[in-house]
């Protein structure tokens, strides 16, 4: 849990007493591959912290396709943070795409730091603040930068995906089509 630890020190400042007391609360969980770690149209009391793996999170829409719209890797904090926030049913299901362990936080650990770290709102502002930029930023990009932009910065942003993902999923997460994602590799590589 030492990923997860130094995470939260370079977020707050916590002394050694608190974070034993919080962490106490977390514990370690594995996923295989292909494993849902939350699915859609259930409650979420969850937060995960990624140690190993790749995590995706997709909907379906109504027509019964299936859209990724983000990926979380190793040492990232990753639920359905609206649904956790408002504890209505998730919209949203989280499929590990390789064997992943992560360290679960579940609802009863946030709101213990809340209330006895001195830090601990400061610290759930950060992680939701996180995860906002990072939601924000990736629709304005749908819509300003071009289908080439979008995956150069996708590259930068989750390093060696390509090895990780199957193309159909980068190509949902990117907004086209898996062909198209063919040319756009191919153009990249040319440049």
């Amino acid at each position: 849990m030492q990923a997860l630890r130094t995470a939260i020190t370079n977020m707050i400042n916590i002394s050694s007493t608190d974070a034993e007391q919080f962490m106490a609360f977390c514990y370690r969980k594995s996923f295989k591959k292909k494993t849902l770690l939350s699915d859609d149209d259930k409650f979420i009391d969850e937060v995960y912290f990624i140690e190993k793996g790749i995590i995706r999170v997709k909907i379906t829409d109504l027509d019964g396709k299936v859209h990724t719209t983000h990926f979380a890797i190793e040492n990232q904090f990753i639920a359905d943070y609206n649904a956790f926030l408002t504890r209505k049913k998730s919209r949203y299901q989280l499929e590990a795409l390789e064997p992943t362990e992560v360290i679960v936080l579940p609802r009863r650990a946030i709101e213990w730091g809340y209330q006895h770290l001195q830090e601990g709102e400061k610290l759930g502002r950060l992680i939701a603040e996180y995860y906002f930029i990072y939601l924000d930023t990736r629709v304005q990009h749908l819509y300003t930068l071009s289908p080439l932009e979008r995956y150069e910065l996708m590259s930068e942003i989750f390093p060696n995906i390509h090895n990780r993902v199957p193309q159909h999923m980068i190509a949902s997460y990117l907004g086209i089509t898996p062909i198209h994602l063919s040319r756009i590799k191919r153009q990249a590589a040319k440049s």
